[in-house]
């Protein structure tokens, strides 16, 4: 498949830590995904006319109710959703971006948003406080390449990103300036960084791909009747134990079969699924993945072990 990026995407991604790049994904690609939202959350039947703003929580929380419609893969539905976040396209950018072909897939999620039916107003902050137990490196490759992907049109009243390219944050408000939610500074910080924010609205299709250590934040929808469908997407490099969020074997009851029935051998490389040809691959372990897996196309993974060479006796 033709890249869907460009070396200045990369460049962009490394340099300011986050960018917006339009119509990423065809048309055809969001009209699958978006009947898989609509099978999963159901007809964006829950949202209202207006915002109704639940009870103030204070400055720089964070309200409950906005992760309520919020469901990481795999899901019950077709592959369109459950594997978008690993789009040879998209994974290519992700490799491009983290100067490796072997990344993984740690985390992805669907959220769907409703005008009214929950308070998604966030202060500016930076990812990295749940992405690692340390710190953001200063080499852009050892972080996540996140990437928001939108498949509504997202207008300003439809709650698009906000965020600040790292040089505009930078001076006055380096990453760990993130964990600390009150007091003067504060308020002033979070000032600054709304001024020179930009907003990733765009068209269905287009994603926004951002650092841990970038500043960003969720904005309310207030169009009648909104809604915003996004997927989410968080790829690290393979072996890169610094970052992590999603134990994927720890989600055993989710319908895994809806990915291994249809991703590649590549995808699953992704979710750290040994590829065809790893020593992990013998006739046992096989057959007992193929009986955890009955319409896993195991093929691929058969043909590598028969071609390896037979060890001398």
């Amino acid at each position: 498949m033709q890249d869907r990026h460009t070396p200045e995407h990369v460049e962009a991604w490394r340099r300011e830590g986050a960018l917006v790049i339009p119509n990423f994904f065809t048309p055809q690609e969001v009209a699958t995904v978006v009947a898989d939202f609509r099978q999963v959350f159901g007809e964006p039947e829950a949202a209202q006319e207006a915002l109704v703003r639940p009870p103030a929580q204070g400055p720089g929380t964070f309200h409950p109710s906005q992760f309520k419609t919020i469901e990481s893969v795999p899901l019950d539905c077709s592959p369109a959703l459950n594997l978008i976040g690993l789009h040879p396209a998209l994974v290519a950018y992700a490799r491009a971006c983290l100067g490796t072909d072997d990344v993984h897939l740690y985390q992805c999620q669907a959220w769907a948003k409703y005008t009214g039916a929950a308070d998604y107003n966030q202060p500016f902050h930076c990812d990295y406080v749940n992405h690692t137990l340390t710190a953001p490196s200063q080499d852009e490759r050892l972080n996540s390449f996140t990437v928001i992907c939108y498949f509504t049109d997202v207008t300003e009243a439809h709650g698009p990103t906000h965020y600040v390219v790292r040089p505009d944050s930078d001076p006055f408000a380096p990453p760990e300036a993130t964990l600390a939610y009150a007091g003067e500074a504060y308020e002033e910080r979070q000032r600054r960084l709304g001024e020179l924010a930009r907003t990733t609205a765009a068209p269905a299709g287009s994603i926004f791909p951002y650092g841990i250590d970038v500043y960003h934040r969720g904005t309310n929808l207030t169009a009648p009747r909104g809604h915003r469908y996004t997927v989410t997407a968080c790829f690290k490099r393979a072996r890169n134990d610094a970052i992590a969020f999603t134990a994927w074997a720890f989600h055993h009851l989710k319908p895994w079969a809806r990915i291994f029935d249809h991703a590649s051998p590549e995808q699953l490389a992704c979710f750290g699924v040994p590829r065809p040809g790893d020593p992990f691959w013998t006739e046992t372990t096989l057959a007992r993945t193929q009986a955890r897996y009955p319409k896993w196309n195991a093929a691929p993974y058969r043909a590598a072990l028969a071609a390896q060479p037979v060890a001398a006796e």
